[in-house]
C-alpha cells in the first residue's frame, strides 16, 4: 500500500506541477466565463426598440394603445387593410419593424397576429403583449359591460390552462434543465477523454524508454497501473475543483457588475408595468428574469446537488474507461501505436455524449431505457435525470446506475490488470489478437 501511494503521489505531482497544467488552471475558467458571458448576452438578443404598425380597418382602437409614453415600442396606425406581402415588400412600410392585425373579431376571440421583420427581444415582446392586452380590455369593458375599467380589472380572473405530464405533475422536467444535465455529462466524458489519453501516453512513454523496468523492480504491475490511474484522477479532480472555484467567482462578479440590471425585477419592461397583470406575473414567477440563460444559471441549477453526483459518477466512469486506456498503453509498443488503438474508445465517448442528446429528445423510447443501464452511457443519462429532478421514491435508480458502473469498472480493472502485467514488458513489436488472448489467459 505504501508503494501504491508513492506512485500516486508521483503521478499527481508530475501532472499538477507541469507548466501547461498550471496555465490551464487559469486559462480554462477564463474561456468558460467568456463563453457564459456570450450566452448571457445572446439570451437577451433581439431588437430593443421597434416601430409597430397597427392595421385597424374598423378603427376599434381609436388610434391609441396606452396613455403613457412607450420607450421601446412605438405605435403607428392605419385604418385600412394591408396584406403581408405588401407590408413585407412595400417601400412605404419599410420603416416599420412589425405589423399587428386588428380585425373586428378581436373583442370576441382575443387573438391578434404580429408579423415582424427581425425577432424582437423578450422584453419588447412582453411589453407589446401587455400594452395591447390592456387596450383590448378597455374596449371590451366599453362594449360589453357597464362596469368601470378599474372595477373590471379587480374582478377579472383570466383562465390559465397549464398543460402538464401526469408523470411529472410539478412540471419539474423541461428542456433547459435537461441540457444542464447534458453539459454536466459531457464534461464527465470530456475529462475522461483528456485524462484517459494522459494514462495511455504516460504508460507508453515509460514503456518505450524502459523506465517501467526500474519501477517494476520495486512494485507489482497492478500497483503501478492503479497508482498511475489514481494519481492522474487526483490531478483531474484538482483541476475540476480549481475551475469550479474560478467559474463560481466569475459568475458572482458577473451578477454584481455586468448583469445587475437584468437580474433586478424592477427593470423588466413589460413584466412589472402593473402589479395586477396576472399573466405576466405567472410567466416570470419561477425565474429571475426574462433572459432564459440568466434565469437558468442563477436560479434553476442546484450546483451542490449536481456537483456531488458529478464527482461520484466521474470517478466511477473514469476507472471504467481508464482501464481501457491502461490496457492499450501496456499492450502497444509506442505511443503512436496506442493512438491508433484508442480510436474505438474515443468513439465510445462520442457515442455516450450523443446518447445524451437522444435521451433528451426521446426519453420514453426503448433506446433511452437501454442506455440508462449501459456503463458506457449511464453517467450521461444519470446527470440528465438529476438535472430534470428525480423524485425521492425513484432515487434508488440512481444508486442502481452507480452500482452497475462500479461493478463494470471492477471487472474491467481485473482484466486490465492481467493484460497490464503481461504486456507492460513486451517491447519492440506490436501485439496481435492471439498474443493478447494468451496474455489474458496467463
Amino acid at each position: 500500500m505504501r508503494n501504491f501511494w508513492l506512485l500516486t503521489k508521483r503521478e499527481w505531482s508530475e501532472r499538477v506541477w507541469n507548466r501547461t497544467f498550471l496555465w490551464m488552471l487559469f486559462i480554462g475558467p477564463i474561456i468558460c466565463l467568456l463563453m457564459l458571458a456570450f450566452l448571457f448576452k445572446a439570451g437577451d438578443e433581439g431588437k430593443k426598440s421597434i416601430n409597430v404598425l397597427i392595421v385597424d380597418p374598423a378603427n376599434l382602437m381609436d388610434n391609441r394603445v396606452m396613455a403613457q409614453a412607450e420607450h421601446e415600442v412605438h405605435y403607428y396606425f392605419i385604418d385600412d387593410y394591408v396584406e403581408i406581402e405588401e407590408f413585407r415588400d412595400g417601400s412605404r412600410y419599410q420603416k416599420f419593424d412589425a405589423m399587428v392585425e386588428i380585425n373586428e373579431k378581436i373583442l370576441i376571440n382575443k387573438k391578434a397576429f404580429v408579423f415582424y421583420r427581425t425577432n424582437p427581444s423578450v422584453d419588447v415582446k412582453m411589453q407589446l403583449k401587455f400594452q395591447m392586452e390592456r387596450r383590448i380590455e378597455e374596449l371590451v369593458v366599453e362594449s360589453f359591460t357597464n362596469l368601470s375599467l378599474e372595477h373590471f380589472r379587480r374582478i377579472k380572473q383570466p383562465l390559465i390552462m397549464d398543460f402538464r405530464n401526469v408523470f411529472d405533475p410539478k412540471n419539474e422536467s423541461n428542456d433547459l434543465e435537461s441540457w444542464v444535465g447534458f453539459v454536466f455529462g459531457a464534461l464527465i466524458f470530456l475529462f475522461i477523454g483528456i485524462y484517459g489519453m494522459t494514462i495511455l501516453r504516460s504508460t507508453a512513454k515509460e514503456k518505450s524508454n524502459r523506465i517501467v523496468e526500474v519501477l517494476l523492480s520495486a512494485v507489482k504491475p497492478r500497483q503501478l497501473m492503479m497508482g498511475k490511474m489514481t494519481g492522474i484522477a487526483l490531478a483531474a479532480l484538482f483541476q475540476i475543483l480549481i475551475w469550479s472555484l474560478f467559474i463560481g467567482l466569475g459568475l458572482w462578479i458577473f451578477r454584481q457588475t455586468i448583469f445587475p440590471d437584468m437580474l433586478n425585477p424592477a427593470n423588466w419592461q413589460g413584466v412589472q408595468l402593473a402589479a395586477d397583470v396576472q399573466s405576466q406575473v405567472i410567466a416570470t414567477q419561477e425565474g429571475l428574469s426574462s433572459n432564459p440563460v440568466l434565469d437558468l444559471v442563477y436560479a434553476r441549477i442546484d450546483y451542490v446537488w449536481m456537483s456531488i453526483h458529478f464527482v461520484i459518477f466521474f470517478i466511477a466512469a473514469y476507472y471504467f474507461y481508464g482501464a481501457f486506456f491502461s490496457m492499450i498503453g501496456a499492450m502497444t509498443g509506442t505511443e503512436s501505436d496506442g493512438q491508433q488503438f484508442v480510436m474505438p474508445i474515443l468513439l465510445l465517448l462520442v457515442f455516450a455524449i450523443l446518447s445524451g442528446y437522444m435521451y433528451i429528445q426521446y426519453p420514453d423510447s426503448t433506446f433511452a431505457g437501454w442506455i440508462s443501464y449501459l456503463p458506457f452511457t449511464a453517467p450521461m443519462v444519470v446527470m440528465i435525470q438529476l438535472a430534470q429532478g428525480v423524485p425521492i421514491e425513484s432515487y434508488y435508480l440512481i444508486w442502481i446506475h452507480l452500482f452497475i458502473i462500479l461493478l463494470s469498472a471492477m471487472l474491467m480493472l481485473q482484466i486490465a490488470g492481467r493484460l497490464y502485467k503481461n504486456g507492460i514488458l513486451q517491447f519492440g513489436h506490436r501485439l496481435r489478437l492471439t498474443q493478447i488472448w494468451r496474455m489474458f489467459k496467463s
